[in-house]
């Protein structure tokens, strides 16, 4: 689906566009798909409806190198293994976007966003939402957007099963109405999208 003309009240989120996370600048947590043919894509897309008039928003993985989410600062692990922490399910990462890198560097033109949210930032806590971490502390993505005026979200990215995921349905839950444009996100694996698309259309996010 294209989008072709201005919807009032709506704006973009571009989800964590980043080195590490792309096949294109060989990151160390590359997303399958994530090549350059991709990044054009979504970069001409971007453009596109920054030309149309829709304000654009960034979300940014900013990891501080203790981060809890590292699999390489927990002893005897390997990356993607699932661990505990205090109770709440861990999945272990390849170190990525480590605050100040060049692997955290978002891979379009940062002058086509109104604002860039980072997030990840506490060692304690991952954070999939661009909303809140996993200790539900706020981004302040909310309060940016709804002192704009904004109700309606389009939102595109990396990864499907994960930040995209997160931070539609966490848009959702905050009295948003969201889209989502499948063809400019790339996912982790098949099976945890396939549940993720699922789990998106329960919550009435509209996949396009």
């Amino acid at each position: 689906m294209q989008i072709n003309t201005k919807q009032d009240h709506t704006a973009v989120i571009v989800v964590d566009i980043q080195a590490d996370f792309t096949q294109a600048m060989q990151g160390s947590l590359a997303v399958e798909g994530a090549d350059q043919a991709y990044l054009d894509n979504a970069a001409t897309e971007t453009r596109r409806l920054k030309t149309l008039g829709y304000p654009i928003y960034a979300t940014q993985d900013w990891h501080p190198a203790d981060h809890i989410s590292f699999f390489s600062n927990h002893d005897n692990t390997n990356p993607y293994d699932l661990i505990k922490i205090e109770g709440r399910q861990q999945v272990l990462w390849p170190p990525h976007c480590v605050q100040e890198s060049p692997g955290a560097r978002i891979l379009m033109d940062e002058s086509l966003f109104t604002a860039i949210v980072k997030k990840g930032m506490d060692p304690a806590f991952d954070s999939y939402s661009g909303f809140f971490d996993d200790g539900k502390k706020t981004t302040g993505l909310a309060d940016i957007l709804k002192n704009a005026g904004i109700k309606k979200l389009i939102i595109y990215g990396l990864a499907t099963d994960y930040c995209v995921k997160a931070t539609a349905i966490d848009a959702k839950m905050l009295g948003f109405e969201v889209t989502l444009l499948q063809d400019l996100c790339r996912c982790v694996a098949p099976e945890t999208t396939a549940a993720a698309l699922e789990e998106m259309k329960a919550a009435e996010i509209d996949i396009c």
